[in-house]
């Protein structure tokens, strides 16, 4: 067993089943997917660590025991088709894949886009793509999805997100409030999205999900 795969397993033993995720598809997925493939090089000897990691241009790999309460909270199934937003590296998208049907990882930069494509191609993940968008704009295109992963906190969401998910689907986000950020899990019913609390975790607030601020006279 190589040095990595035993701090996945450490990863997986002492950050993910206390967390009281005991799903065997996200529990094999976070066995399997090798974090530190999915990091700056220099950043390798970190990627197990039990907290959040910048891996530069405002981007964050969330720790696993956030990913992975996210993923238990939003029941995610082999059909489904699932929007990673802000997927970084491709870390999550590569997790994601493991789980589901397809998966569209999206970026908003070019260098990052192509470094995460290259990446899980590399990974051997041949049902998950890396598009580049605004953010806040989504892939529409691909859509409408099963699930949707913010990888990063949010103020607010966008509408135009959630047109994006479909009737019966799940989004899963960590809102910024307060010193601790609160997840929440939202469920489309019936044309809208009611959210419900899940648990709570911080990560910064990605680009363009600030809320802008209050207009005052």
């Amino acid at each position: 067993m190589s040095d990595y795969a035993a701090r996945r397993t450490m990863m997986v033993d002492t950050q993910i089943r206390p967390s009281d995720v005991t799903k065997f598809p996200i529990i094999d997925a976070m066995l399997d997917v090798p974090r530190e493939a999915f990091v700056p090089a220099n950043l390798r000897e970190a990627a197990y660590i039990g907290e959040n990691l910048e891996i530069g241009g405002g981007r964050t790999l969330l720790e696993p025991r956030s990913l992975a309460k996210m993923l238990d909270a939003l029941e995610v199934q082999p059909h489904h088709v699932a929007l990673d937003l802000g997927c970084g590296l491709g870390y999550s998208t590569a997790v994601l894949a493991r789980m589901c049907d397809f998966v569209v990882g999206l970026e908003d930069d070019e260098a990052r886009m192509e470094e995460a494509q290259t990446l899980l191609s590399e990974q051997g993940v041949d049902n998950a793509a890396v598009m580049i968008a605004d953010l806040t704009e989504g892939a529409a295109k691909s859509g409408p999805y099963d699930i949707i992963l913010i990888q990063g906190a949010v103020e607010f969401v966008p509408d135009a997100l959630l047109a994006q998910l479909r009737e019966g689907g799940r989004i899963a986000c960590i809102f910024a409030e307060g010193a601790l950020g609160v997840v929440r899990i939202g469920h489309k019913i019936d044309g809208n999205v009611n959210w419900r609390f899940a648990f709570n975790a911080g990560a910064p607030v990605l680009p363009g999900f600030h809320k802008p601020p209050a207009f005052a006279l």
